[in-house]
């Protein structure tokens, strides 16, 4: 059972920036000012930028391959079944944790509006909020969109009245700790931007993600990112430096200042909003993230099974639910400190599949968004992000070894006996080594993907392509040979004697040629009997010559069928003329790696459809 596509963007707008204004603005300004001082303002600046690569790589990746689990999905694709075991359960593990860092966050600010047990409240919510989630998506999206509109409204007021009152005597000296601090705070604040990761969980669910996805992330970087520099600047600006250190209300330390206690409680009530955005999102991301583990036999099926009334992944939101429950009890900083971990190392594996990607030279590897910059912004992110890792020390270096060893061992006691699933390495090495090892079946699912992408709906010539033969050719031929070979191919579909269709190919061609344009010609043919209908393609690498007049012709599309077939005979010639509009048809096709490549080619080809 499939996942519905529910979310437009304001959706996906709201569930990346609720995800975002959580813990990075609200509780994290107060820990990070007291590593780095004043400079934890361009530090949130830096970690914005550092984030471009990931988001710009996943984002081109889920464009291409819309499937719940976003980046575990594709990341199983490009570096194959293991490595994906390691990402899937590491983007599982961040999200979760994120959300129950937003959950402890909220109870922090509603102590201060009422006197309750703060463990109690983060339970009560996320059993709210999952239960929100397992009636449906629409429903998360909606209670999602309200809570980060109504958010938004406090973050700008505090802006407009906050600015006037800052004192800039407060960011002197700039970053008393040093450089080597900023590093650090980067890395420890580079967990307030993995709401953009949650949007590619939820790709499945996204109408028009060719469009939405991309969009949404970018604006939702670049409103989020505005947002944490001016927010930021007025705090560092306004409150005292020792009390700003010890903080885990920051924001409504600021507002105090100069909006007086209502003000403080206002930015509470906005710090509970952001919370619920974020847990919110976070368990409806999170989930997602063990279903193609599960669909692809790396995790129990149970773990993939939806829900048959709300088409909802029941068992996976159940699980997260619990983990993050446990989480709860967990110190804030660890909590912290293993999101940002696994965040840097979930973008390092993002932009490291969108080079193996694109290298593979899958020819059904089509993204309606490509990253920019490519390869040297991948190549960049790997860097920065390799170098962050190492920033954060032993303790980081350790959380992050733990997490893979148990990843791997998850892939190599379980998911290794059960999966043998093709991936884009392969392809790449296959390319470098020029020996087949590959069965193309990655390029079968991706044509499916894209299908179900762009709602195509399979018409009669999808059928007849599908069922059809190809002749692929290398040396150079002259017509009559060609038309020969053409003939034996398509005799038996068309129960005539090849003879008979070498003759009538022939005949046709003496009428006119059928050279359409240099490199291609459509030969078409009346033959006798009722209701029958074929194509043939065929490939020449060094082209078949149709006269000395004319060019060698390497793309040869021949159609045959009955007088009663006139119609849908006129509609595939429209189809094949449409396909071939594309400009970059014909590269595509003498690239093609076989028949079954160049069979995809007309089946993804853009044309309207009956």
């Amino acid at each position: 059972m499939k996942l519905k596509r529910q979310l437009n963007l304001l959706d996906v707008f709201c569930i990346a920036s609720g995800a975002m204004i959580s813990s990075g603005l609200f509780i994290l300004p107060g820990l990070a000012y007291a590593k780095a001082g004043p400079a934890v303002v361009i530090c949130y600046f830096l970690a914005g930028l550092l984030s471009l690569p990931g988001m710009l790589s996943i984002a081109e990746m889920t464009t291409a391959m819309p499937k719940a689990g976003g980046d575990c999905f594709t990341i199983i694709r490009s570096l194959g079944p293991g490595v994906g075991t390691v990402a899937g359960l590491l983007s599982w593990f961040s999200l979760s944790m994120k959300s129950a860092f937003a959950l402890v966050g909220m109870s922090v600010f509603t102590v201060l509006i009422a006197d309750v047990d703060i463990h109690i409240v983060a339970v009560v919510f996320c059993v709210i909020f999952l239960a929100i989630n397992l009636v449906g998506i629409k429903e998360a999206g909606r209670t999602q969109v309200a809570l980060v509109v109504g958010l938004l409204a406090l973050m700008l007021l505090y802006v407009v009245l906050g600015l006037p009152r800052v004192d800039v005597q407060k960011f002197d000296p700039f970053a008393p700790k040093g450089m080597a601090a900023v590093f650090f705070t980067i890395g420890f604040v580079f967990v307030s931007y993995a709401g953009l990761l949650k949007i590619a969980s939820i790709a499945e669910e996204i109408q028009n993600p060719a469009r939405n996805i991309p969009m949404g992330m970018v604006v939702s970087l670049l409103v989020v990112s505005v947002f944490y520099s001016l927010i930021i600047f007025v705090t560092a600006g306004v409150v005292e430096a020792a009390k700003l250190s010890r903080s885990l209300t920051p924001i409504s330390d600021g507002a105090e200042v100069f909006m007086g206690h209502w003000g403080k409680i206002a930015l509470a009530i906005a710090a509970i909003l952001a919370f619920l955005s974020t847990a919110n999102a976070g368990i409806m991301t999170a989930a997602r993230s063990l279903v193609p583990l599960s669909n692809d036999g790396l995790l129990p099926e149970v773990f993939g099974k939806i829900n048959a009334r709300f088409r909802t992944p029941h068992n996976a939101l159940l699980i997260t639910g619990l983990f993050i429950i446990i989480a709860l009890f967990l110190r804030l900083e660890i909590l912290v400190e293993a999101a940002s971990i696994v965040l840097i190392l979930t973008n390092i594996l993002s932009c490291l599949s969108v080079i193996i990607l694109r290298e593979s030279r899958l020819q059904n590897y089509q993204p309606r968004f490509r990253a920019p910059f490519y390869p040297w912004l991948q190549i960049t992110g790997i860097i920065a992000f390799g170098f962050l890792i190492f920033e954060m020390g032993r303790e980081g270096l350790f959380i992050s070894f733990a997490l893979i060893v148990c990843g791997l061992f998850v892939y190599w006691f379980y998911g290794r006996i059960r999966t043998n699933r093709e991936y884009a390495l392969l392809h790449l090495v296959e390319r470098i080594t020029a020996r087949e090892i590959t069965n193309h079946s990655l390029e079968a699912e991706l044509r499916e993907i894209i299908r179900e992408r762009d709602d195509i709906v399979k018409d009669r010539f999808d059928n007849i392509i599908e069922e059809c033969a190809i002749v692929d050719i290398k040396e150079s031929v002259a017509m009559e040979d060609f038309f020969r070979s053409a003939a034996e191919a398509m005799a038996e579909k068309l129960k005539v004697q090849p003879d008979v269709i070498l003759q009538s190919l022939l005949d046709r061609e003496k009428q006119g040629s059928t050279v359409l344009r240099p490199g291609l010609a459509i030969p078409h043919i009346i033959i006798e009997g009722e209701h029958i209908f074929d194509i043939l393609l065929a490939r020449c690498r060094d082209g078949v010559v149709f006269s000395g007049l004319e060019p060698k012709v390497n793309a040869v599309f021949v159609i045959a069928g009955t007088r009663d077939e006139r119609n849908f005979h006129l509609y595939c010639l429209s189809a094949i003329a449409q396909i071939v509009q594309d400009p970059a048809f014909e590269k595509k096709w003498m690239a093609a790696k076989g028949k079954q490549s160049l069979r995809d080619i007309i089946l993804l080809g853009t044309r309207r459809r009956s």
